[in-house]
């Protein structure tokens, strides 16, 4: 992470206070020092995953480890060939095809949940 990659906003931040933090979350790739020390100097509460904390989580018994929402949603997605390999030339085509994946895999959540 670089000072660029946080600058580099799409909207602008609310001013974070005491009484309304701003967190961000990062998996275990950022659990460095020099990414917690760049989360204090723009007022995040750093959520960082730690190193060895999933592998930790899986030898616990009853307990399996806890895969981020993101990561997630990426691995279901790469499930549709369609859209892993982009086959489609045209933006609206492939948007398409990205609408249904995500209404198809909702409503297989719906029925399972």
């Amino acid at each position: 992470m670089t000072l660029l990659q946080i600058e580099d906003r799409a909207i602008d931040r609310p001013v974070p206070d005491k009484n309304h933090p701003q967190g961000a979350c990062f998996d275990k790739g950022y659990d460095y020092p020099e990414v917690r020390e760049l989360a204090e100097v723009f007022d995040f509460v750093a959520h960082i995953r730690s190193r060895g904390e999933e592998t930790q989580a899986k030898r616990e018994k009853g307990k399996r480890a806890r895969r981020w929402v993101v990561e997630r949603t990426h691995s279901w997605l790469n499930r549709f060939r369609r859209l892993l390999i982009r086959w489609e030339k045209k933006a609206e085509n492939y948007l398409a095809m990205l609408h249904m994946a995500c209404g198809l895999i909702a409503f297989q959540q719906a029925l399972s949940g």
